[in-house]
């Protein structure tokens, strides 16, 4: 039987930014309700929702207090169970975010821990006399000093962030029967925030792809959704592609697909993101056929929640907004894997640059900002890198309309508005028929309806740096896809002829002879000989 994930498209909620019921400025569980019809509309199969456990917010939710409350600024228990099953009225399931890496320093698993030595938590996380040369993720030492017992804890992100120790089974139990317990609700799936992290080595200095990293999976695998009709996505970032296959086989009883960045980096020099430079279009092709020719199945993605919109990083959130996000869809969805669409993705939300950290609220980018003024770095260059890179470009409200607050809130927003948001909007995107929706209204339509995107093999067709073309094929029949990534024009040709027109941004072609491609003009026709 074909997994469910296999021809499903998968919509990120960044709850926090979504929908706001109360007036409280945030985002929750009743306001993704309301809207259930509008993803409907859209037509994608599944929510994957960020983080809505109990937490102090240390990192927006990935510093988790308690798996099994709901934080109270989302609502509550019944709230989350009213919208899985509303949701499955409307023929979409829900995928819940997976934080097993760490907790916050506030769940009763560290409280306890941290009291004494002796304490039977005190292996639940990773202590240590003396720290070595471990840099956290969010800069500085990954090691915290507690005075209480004087020993430094793990934290490979955020000080509340301590790291739980996998070598512990009794630890392991707890997060397995913690899944069960979310399984049991009739959630569809998990996405596994840096799951390859809890294979962690720190008295080596390995933090992500440790020895036993793949007997925990295999083992959470038997203990949880192993027997069942369930998506896991595995946030990898260094995963190579020996890995990811590792990760994926089917013999190997692990994980339905990971995310890999790999093309991420590619406006950056060197190991950090903050340091950047334009991005390699001839690179950016080279990965994504390395990938769709190399691995069995890929999870598709230019947005997340860490993330920054694809149109400002490697298109054009100007002039030609519209063209570029309708040809970066395109071009990734009918690719071989799981697409998945951030919320506000689907009607061409931008970046939104700020002038002064005082609006910035990552705690990612707060920490760069103020390490980088220590080494002597401008604010203007510091503000320059979070404005390209930042997290909370991604995470600005949802533009639902043009009236106050776009529709997100009656109150005031936990994070400030995008200015665009009078002209880019879904209310806006509904009322035109060209819009950016209705593209990838069609393209997930696409996704259900034509077993080539599922099965078809994929072919990378040699084209000069500025253009990415594919070929996918299934038996006999034969799919051409053409995108143009810049905004400059670009001369192309096939010998094909073409049979039937599927999908463009600009009026469909006829001819495939020595045309001349618009800026960001993206096309995909089924072709003959």
């Amino acid at each position: 039987m074909t997994p469910w994930w296999k021809n499903a498209v998968v919509y990120q909620i960044y709850p926090k930014s979504f929908q706001d019921s109360n007036g409280d400025g945030i985002g929750d569980l009743k306001g993704i309700i309301s809207r259930l019809d509008y993803l409907e509309k859209l037509g994608v199969d599944a929510i994957w929702l960020c983080p809505i456990y109990k937490s102090p917010g240390a990192d927006n939710g990935y510093d988790i207090a308690d798996y099994e409350a709901i934080d109270e600024q989302f609502g509550t228990m019944a709230d989350l169970d009213k919208l899985i099953q509303k949701a499955r009225q409307h023929h979409i399931r829900i995928v819940m975010d997976l934080v097993v890496n760490h907790t916050s320093d506030e769940h009763k698993w560290f409280i306890e821990s941290r009291k004494s030595r002796e304490n039977p938590y005190r292996d639940f996380y990773v202590w240590r006399d003396k720290p070595n040369k471990l840099t956290s993720a969010f800069s500085g030492s990954a090691w915290q000093y507690d005075e209480a017992t004087k020993q430094y804890y793990l934290h490979l992100f955020a000080k509340k962030q301590p790291d739980l120790n996998w070598k512990n089974p009794k630890l392991r139990q707890k997060i397995y029967d913690m899944m069960n317990f979310w399984i049991d609700k009739g959630i569809a799936g998990f996405r596994m925030d840096v799951i390859e992290c809890i294979g962690k080595e720190p008295d080596q200095e390995i933090t992500a792809n440790g020895p036993h990293l793949h007997e925990y999976l295999q083992e959470m695998n038997r203990e949880t959704f192993g027997k069942k009709d369930f998506l896991t996505v595995g946030e990898t970032w260094s995963a190579s592609l020996a890995d990811a296959k590792k990760y994926i086989d089917p013999k190997r009883h692990e994980l339905s697909m990971v995310f890999q960045f790999e093309a991420n980096s590619l406006d950056q020099v060197g190991a950090s993101k903050w340091d950047l430079k334009k991005p390699d279009l001839a690179e950016l092709k080279a990965i994504l056929t390395k990938w769709q020719e190399n691995l069995a199945w890929n999870s598709l993605f230019w947005e997340n929640h860490d993330i920054p919109r694809v149109i400002s990083r490697f298109g054009d959130d100007g002039k030609y907004r519209v063209e570029a996000a309708k040809m970066f869809a395109i071009m990734l969805h009918l690719l071989k894997g799981t697409p998945y669409i951030f919320n506000g993705e689907e009607i061409g939300m931008t970046n939104c640059p700020v002038e002064s950290i005082d609006d910035v609220n990552d705690i990612e980018s707060r920490n760069m900002y103020f390490a980088g003024l220590e080494k002597g770095k401008s604010k203007e260059e510091l503000l320059r890198s979070i404005n390209a890179k930042g997290r909370d470009n991604a995470r600005t409200p949802m533009q639902w309309d043009d009236t106050a607050n776009a529709g997100f809130t009656t109150g005031k927003p936990w994070l400030h508005l995008n200015p665009n948001y009078r002209e880019i909007n879904v209310k806006a995107c509904l009322a035109d028929k060209n819009s950016i929706f209705y593209t990838y209204q069609q393209l997930i339509k696409m996704r259900h309806n034509y077993p080539m995107l599922v099965d078809g093999d994929f072919k990378a067709v040699a084209t000069s740096d500025n253009i990415f073309a594919y070929e996918r094929v299934l038996g006999d029949e034969k799919w051409l896809v053409v995108c143009n990534l810049t905004k400059e024009e670009a001369t192309f040709t096939s010998e094909y002829k073409i049979q039937n027109a599927l999908i463009s941004n600009y009026p469909a072609r006829t001819t495939l002879q020595d045309i001349t491609l618009k800026p960001f003009e993206a096309f995909a026709c089924q072709v003959t000989c």
